[in-house]
């Protein structure tokens, strides 16, 4: 069966930085090929790429991975019948919630100040729905309520089999573009869940790594001059590194998510060119933010290496397996890490018989004379080109496998 997914591979530099901490405030680290190495957790990069779809998405097309989903769906209730004060709209959303999902929706422990509203209801975990799924229900507890607020009317509405199973079909279908990317895990209602079509390493530095600390000191501004000492001190831990990123995307499992189409009007396949595009877009330019104000870290990556495959995801971190050591100090690591690239890629391709990117397309971006060792992987373009070109691959392929009659969406192994 012949599939389609995609290989996005990245060298990207950063220098003295601290975009993902570990549970002591030091960047994380991890050991790989017997040294010690940088590493920035996938977590904390699927987060940036979300976060990057904040300019790359519609909003309507996007989700919303929160406890507080009562208040979320209470906003829709009230925005559709003004009248509903807060606390009716918060009692329908929780009931919409507790029927559609099977998850409990109650007030959290902790008290409310003196003078304050009482803590809307929450989930006992993040739980992730999309602006039309919130947007359906919303309607749904209007309609299950009669427009009156009142909880009892709509527990009598979803007393009904039908109605009832209409609220959990309303979310499960019409998945946001980041529920089909990054997938969803409902605790109490295995069924809703949703399997990701995107997996994202733990992005590697490709060489050893030691951390660092900074001293600093912080001068109050209204100290005299017989008052020198520092206002306060304090340390913060970095590190450096030349990263391999790593990720997968497989479009039928991203295409079998997002359904028949986000918009009635357009062909299958329109949504699912979106939804990668923005994927590729945004994971390629994202950056975690951690300690971002002190370090001042804003970098893109030197080399983006897309490959498109028919049969299974491969990465390339093996050619990092041995540490990256510059033959000359003045040479950095980059030009080391293309060389070890450019040797690795058709020799692990060739052994195994995937070479030309599994016979389906390679697209390069690379930038610097360090990555000229890569010239001869691919044609080089620049990202909007990149961007493009791979929308309109995929497009075609899904167009092309919907007009045979073949609709592969197993997932990626």
């Amino acid at each position: 069966m012949t599939r389609t997914i995609l290989d996005i591979h990245i060298l990207q530099t950063v220098p003295p930085s601290n975009i993902n901490r570990d549970d002591t405030g030091s960047p994380k680290t991890a050991v790989y090929g017997g040294v010690r190495r940088a590493r920035v957790s996938s977590q904390a990069w699927k987060r940036a790429t979300r976060k990057a779809f904040d300019d790359l998405v519609d909003p309507a097309d996007l989700g919303v991975r929160t406890k507080k989903v009562a208040e979320a769906l209470a906003e829709r209730i009230t925005a559709r019948e003004p009248a509903l004060d807060t606390a009716a709209a918060l009692g329908l959303a929780a009931e919409t919630l507790r029927t559609a999902t099977g998850s409990k929706i109650d007030p959290p422990k902790r008290k409310a100040k003196e003078g304050e509203p009482e803590p809307a209801p929450e989930s006992s975990y993040l739980m992730f729905l999309g602006a039309r799924q919130l947007d359906a229900l919303a309607e749904l507890a209007v309609k299950g309520s009669e427009g009156k607020g009142d909880v009892a009317v709509l527990k009598d509405f979803f007393k009904d089999k039908e109605n009832k199973a209409l609220a959990k079909r309303l979310v499960d279908t019409r998945h946001s573009v980041d529920i089909a990317l990054f997938g969803r895990m409902v605790a109490d209602g295995p069924d809703l869940n949703v399997e990701a079509a995107t997996q994202v390493a733990h992005a590697l530095s490709v060489h050893a790594v030691d951390n660092e600390s900074d001293y600093y000191t912080a001068v109050d501004d209204r100290n005299s001059d017989a008052e020198p000492g520092a206002g306060m001190i304090g340390v913060v831990d970095f590190n450096s590194a030349t990263l391999y990123r790593y990720a997968a995307l497989d479009v039928d499992r991203l295409h079998a998510n997002l359904g028949a189409g986000l918009r009635e009007d357009e062909h299958a396949a329109a949504p699912t060119r979106r939804a990668v595009e923005a994927f590729l877009e945004g994971f390629i330019t994202s950056l975690p933010t951690g300690k971002v104000n002190t370090f001042g870290n804003h970098t893109l990556p030197c080399v983006v290496l897309v490959k498109l495959r028919s049969k299974r995801p491969i990465s390339f971190v093996a050619a990092f397996e041995r540490a990256v050591a510059p033959q000359r100090r003045e040479d950095g690591f980059v030009t080391e890490a293309c060389r070890r690239l450019a040797r690795h890629v058709p020799e692990l391709e060739a052994a195994y018989g995937v070479a030309d990117g599994d016979g389906t397309g390679t697209w390069l971006v690379r930038v610097g004379e360090e990555t000229e060792p890569l010239a001869a992987l691919g044609e080089s373009l620049s990202i909007p080109e990149l961007v493009t070109a791979v929308g309109e691959t995929v497009a075609g392929r899904l167009i092309s496998a919907a007009e045979a009659g073949s609709d592969a969406r197993e997932p990626i192994a």
